[in-house]
């Protein structure tokens, strides 16, 4: 799990064998079964996650019904960023779809990696930079992309995930009922 970890953050900057253990020592490993939530709206987000095997979404409730706008997958981060940074409640909930391993972060902790090591602000600005492309992406493909360009933008991002993500919830990401992602799929081929 660690060395997942690490390689990601080795393609961000050199970091050496003392602030690599630095990191291990402070991210503490954590499950998640099918269904479970990394975060419920109305708590606020303790922990940033690195995720090391398994998928989560994230989702809102609009109107009574669940509208996922992200899916993140192994050696990528979770967090809500904005409830962990300003230790706030949060509006969105991310749910395990399958069977998860994450290795966790405290505020706390993540602030010792910042001050203590030589690359570490360096990372965590990376990272957010990537977080918020991928968010400003998401919401742009909302307001300016109709249903069939919404699904071509999810095949070009998550085509590693069609056969483990549900449909359902594929149509909720693309803002369209079940139904009508069958008649998409169909004419996308």
């Amino acid at each position: 799990m660690y060395n997942q970890l690490i390689d990601l953050l080795l393609q961000i900057a050199p970091i050496n064998k003392q602030d690599q253990k630095i990191i291990c020592e402070r991210f503490k490993p954590m499950q998640l079964k099918k269904g479970d939530y990394f975060l419920k709206e109305n708590e606020t987000c303790k922990l940033v996650g690195f995720l090391c095997k398994g998928i989560v979404r994230y989702f809102v409730y609009k109107n009574d019904n669940e509208a996922t706008f992200e899916f993140t997958k192994e050696n990528e981060f979770v967090s809500d960023y904005q409830s962990f940074n300003s230790q706030s409640t949060s509006i969105q909930n991310i749910q395990a779809i399958e069977d998860c391993e994450l290795l966790t972060i405290t505020y706390p902790e993540l602030q010792y990696i910042y001050s203590n090591t030589e690359y570490g602000n360096l990372m965590g600005r990376i990272i957010l930079e990537h977080r918020f492309d991928v968010m400003v992406k998401q919401i742009m493909a909302i307001y300016m992309q109709n249903q069939e360009e919404r699904y071509r933008h999810f095949v070009r991002c998550y085509s590693d995930l069609t056969q483990r993500i549900p449909q359902y919830m594929i149509a909720s990401y693309i803002g369209i009922q079940p139904q009508s992602l069958s008649r998409i799929r169909k004419k996308y081929r």
